[in-house]
């Protein structure tokens, strides 16, 4: 498993409101879960984009959190398209000129696991993943009782 930090409120945007595009300087080969981070950095600006209000933005939401996990996805392919000046149909959360790592199977987490995060895709602690795994776990058997 490998993680990405992004800023909030897009973080936010992933994990509660539908964004299934991270929009990313480089490429990636990689594909697989992946633990979505909400970095130390917030963009001002965004808070008060159309796309981030739709996707029901709100600060006192435990997920719009600093400086820990959030969600998990699924990294399921890259469109490269705009970064070498092409056009795609990546939806509305897609930026031009970045390479857009689509994202599926999101699942937000009951609480954010406090971490330590950095640029681009980094390895996770083992004890984050088990805890994250842990927290899924006990969520899918509570909705499954």
């Amino acid at each position: 498993m490998q993680a990405i930090s992004v800023q909030q409120p897009w973080a936010f945007a992933i994990a509660r409101g539908g964004k299934s595009v991270c929009n990313q300087p480089l490429p990636t080969a990689y594909r697989g879960p992946v633990l979505i981070h909400a970095s130390m950095r917030v963009d001002l600006k965004a808070c008060d984009s159309p796309l981030v209000q739709r996707a029901g933005w709100n600060p006192r939401d435990p997920l719009a959190t600093l400086g820990a996990v959030i969600a998990v996805a699924e990294v399921v392919d890259v469109c490269s398209a705009t970064a070498t000046n092409g056009s795609c149909d990546c939806g509305p959360w897609a930026e031009p000129g970045a390479h857009h790592w689509r994202l599926a199977e999101v699942l937000p987490l009951p609480r954010p696991v406090v971490a330590l995060g950095r640029p681009g895709l980094w390895e996770p602690q083992p004890t984050l993943v088990t805890e994250v795994r842990t927290m899924l776990a006990a969520t899918a058997a509570l909705h499954r009782s």
